[in-house]
């Protein structure tokens, strides 16, 4: 029993709580840098590029490969300065999102999902949220949205390990939003037409903090 979980610390796997869901709050700071260090970041696909709007494909190889795009996308989602990224995000098509990104509490998580799936909420728990929501892809611009203030994604680690991860507040949001971006929908593809061209209003009208991919 012990060796086994001195084999899976050494895999890198979160610890769990008592539910199974991971503990991503931990050694946020060193998991965060050790991989944005390994990793080169690159420039953000923003709206209007196919790879954004359509479903990616599974992740089925947790290989060299796929780690060092784990590493790259750590390292693009803090140079734009966010709190989740995508794959497609940076114009991969694979399903995968990281995150590190702090809750209603201020609590910082810290991770990766692979192959998410949001879990249906019952009717208790689906208190609606609708603060204001941006995304990386449609730079500088922001437009209040409707969210469960809760939300759980099952999926896989980085190394291809079963997870459950949950959270409140803006951490569910960005566990949906990001969620959303692997199934092919940005945040604004859920606002009414006017909400969305007030979007790419604000897009067209600011320049971007961060790199991005020209749509040509």
């Amino acid at each position: 029993m012990a060796q086994q979980d001195t084999d899976q610390q050494r895999a890198g796997v979160l610890p769990v709580d008592d539910e199974g869901y991971v503990v991503d709050t931990e050694d946020c700071e060193e998991r965060e840098a050790a991989w944005r260090e390994r990793g080169t970041s690159r420039p953000i696909t923003v709206v209007g590029n196919p790879v954004l709007h359509k479903e990616c494909k599974d992740v089925t190889d947790f290989g060299d490969e796929f780690q060092q795009l784990v590493a790259d996308m750590f390292a693009s989602q803090r140079t734009a300065e966010g709190v989740g990224l995508a794959a497609n995000q940076i114009g991969v098509d694979a399903k995968v999102f990281v995150y590190d990104c702090p809750d209603d509490e201020g609590v910082r998580h810290t991770g990766v999902v692979c192959n998410p799936k949001l879990v249906e909420l019952p009717a208790e728990k689906r208190r609606l949220d609708d603060s204001n929501e941006g995304c990386l892809s449609v730079p500088t611009a922001y437009a209040p949205l409707a969210r469960p203030d809760y939300a759980e994604v099952t999926g896989q680690d980085e190394k291809g390990n079963p997870i459950k991860v949950r959270g409140t507040g803006y951490f569910a949001r960005c566990l949906q939003h990001e969620t959303d971006h692997l199934y092919g929908y940005l945040y604004i593809d859920r606002l009414s037409k006017r909400e969305r061209k007030d979007a790419l209003r604000q897009m067209a009208e600011n320049e971007p903090r961060y790199p991005v991919v020209a749509n040509d």
